[in-house]
């Protein structure tokens, strides 16, 4: 039976006292990913798209996603990560399951999170998209603490971008990805008044 601490996202005060330098949010913990590149040039950036990842599939809190975002992840570790060794890939946010925000490139340029995707009439949505990991799996549930942090930082990312739109990975690549799939609780988080002004998924 889910654990029912798991089911309902903390709704508390948002506080915004974080600001940015650049497309650095100083509400976060920086590693410096080598996995990016500049923008399309008159790119807006408008959307914001959430994702799940574990490495290997599962496990929690070992370090393993940082590493592989920084280009510093053994292959040899463990027999999963041979099914994508010498993969670079990055994401601008993730979230622990404890709730700590990492930041791995400046939200300005261009970080390698969606892959072949299309959404609101637009494709390659790297181009012009904010990616944000929770630690998880498909399908299971995420924590009250990474909620928090979600909204926090989604609040903070809606006063300095003009977001238009957020998805799932699953949203703007579908029967290619599925994440972060049934458990991330879609219907809570389109209530917080931070993003009301964001259209969501139908």
């Amino acid at each position: 039976m889910p654990d029912p601490s798991l089911m309902q996202p903390v709704i508390g005060p948002v506080e915004l006292a974080p600001t940015w330098q650049g497309g650095w949010w100083l509400g976060a913990k920086h590693a410096h990913s080598p996995n990016f590149g500049p923008r399309p040039a008159r790119a807006i950036i408008d959307l914001v798209v959430l994702h799940s990842i574990s490495l290997p599939p599962g496990r929690y809190g070992g370090g393993e996603v940082q590493r592989l975002f920084t280009n510093t992840l053994d292959w040899d570790e463990h027999p999963y990560f041979q099914s994508i060794r010498g993969l670079e890939v990055s994401s601008h946010f993730f979230i622990t399951r404890q709730g700590q925000v990492w930041q791995f490139v400046g939200c300005d340029e261009r970080a390698w999170h969606a892959g072949r995707s299309s959404y609101r009439g637009r494709d390659n949505c790297n181009d012009d998209s904010i990616g944000i990991e929770l630690e998880g799996l498909e399908g299971d549930q995420f924590t009250p603490p990474q909620y928090q942090s979600l909204r926090t930082l989604c609040a903070a990312i809606a006063q300095h971008y003009p977001i238009g739109h957020v998805a799932g990975h699953e949203h703007i690549a579908p029967g290619r990805k599925n994440d972060p799939g049934t458990g991330f609780l879609w219907t809570d988080v389109r209530a917080w008044p931070e993003l009301a002004a964001w259209q969501f998924p139908a």
